[in-house]
């Protein structure tokens, strides 16, 4: 079978792999129908980060079950499906205690498509005509018929990353009587979050000196300022980064409120990053970052576009027949969706 790998910045090719089979009878074997490019794929392309190829791409996905183990209940052939990045298999203390991306029963990190940051030659890519999941009740999520896949491509990992870094704190039991969010964009993760924040009901400002972004913030419900982040914003209860700018962290955190939170999802590559921890410590913000535990988040994420309230659609930026894949992957600037039937 074919399988899109990466080779080195701007360069991608179809391989042949080993068609995947059933071992374990836990296991189920499907075909990606949408794989959407993720920020960090982005950073990689473009040589960013120091990540060495080749390797095979793709861990944002949609896919339609081909065939399960006798173990499987959860789902069935024919059946459509949003498979997260992460690797877990529902069944150790940390997948019970929601701590998906933590799994023990695999290799710490173990995720499709990402080569050597997360074992991602043991378990592939998602561009290819096929892929194994080895704990199919526990991974895959089944979507409602009707839904469109390329908008829910990111439901696997960028979309779920957004939906924790505001969620949380504007609904359950930490809800902030002030709905106020500030987020500073730098790719899809910061627009989903302002989507769904708008989505939850919360005044959101939108930081991102990129014109497109601001525009599709706008659409997703959030008031944007397009400019470099690179001065103190009034004071805001919620505050999400997304960059891997180390200034632009350091403004977010500034203009975090007294007793806030600040989420960020950005990853700095280049070493340790200075914050300013006095007058964090002062005001008593609430500093979180690390990987999103995918799997465990994706329902509740599912259950806002399910109900009407999210339209995932507009941060998809662009979209590309499968055949195309490997020019269409090493040209893309933006958010990148490679569909088929």
């Amino acid at each position: 079978m074919r399988a899109l790998w990466y080779v080195r910045p701007g360069r991608l090719e179809w391989r042949e792999a080993p068609e995947p089979r059933i071992t374990d009878p836990a296991a189920a074997i499907v075909r990606p129908v949408a794989v959407a490019t993720c920020d960090l794929d982005g950073w990689i392309l473009r040589g960013e980060i120091p990540v060495p190829g080749p390797f095979p791409v793709g861990h944002e996905f949609v896919a339609e079950v081909v065939d399960v183990g006798e173990a499987v209940t959860g789902v069935t052939p024919g059946d459509r499906v949003s498979v997260p990045f992460q690797i877990s298999c529902g069944r150790c203390a940390p997948c019970r205690a929601g701590r998906t991306g933590r799994c023990r029963s695999v290799p710490a990190g173990s995720a499709y498509g990402m080569g050597p940051l997360s074992h991602g030659l043991q378990w592939g890519g998602a561009v290819a005509d096929l892929v194994l999941v080895p704990y199919a009740d526990d991974m895959c999520l089944p979507l409602p018929a009707g839904l469109d896949a390329a908008a829910l491509a990111g439901l696997s990992d960028n979309l779920v990353d957004g939906w924790r870094t505001v969620a949380p704190y504007l609904s359950g039991p930490d809800e902030t009587s002030d709905a106020r969010v500030l987020v500073f964009g730098g790719g899809s993760g910061g627009l989903y979050a302002a989507g769904i924040a708008a989505a939850l009901g919360a005044e959101v400002t939108y930081v991102d000196q990129a014109e497109s972004r601001c525009a599709v913030a706008e659409r997703l419900g959030a008031q944007a300022i397009c400019e470099p982040a690179g001065r103190k914003y009034p004071s805001h209860p919620i505050v999400v980064h997304t960059s891997k700018n180390q200034e632009t962290l350091r403004t977010a955190l500034l203009s975090t409120s007294s007793a806030g939170v600040c989420t960020d999802t950005g990853i700095f590559f280049n070493g340790d990053v200075p914050l300013p921890l006095l007058e964090m410590y002062t005001k008593g913000v609430t500093f979180v970052t690390g990987r999103i535990d995918a799997r465990a988040a994706m329902p509740s994420a599912l259950d806002l576009i399910t109900s009407g309230r999210l339209d995932p659609s507009p941060v998809v930026g662009e979209t590309a027949p499968w055949d195309q894949a490997p020019v269409a992957w090493a040209e893309h600037t933006g958010r990148l969706v490679l569909t088929r039937t």
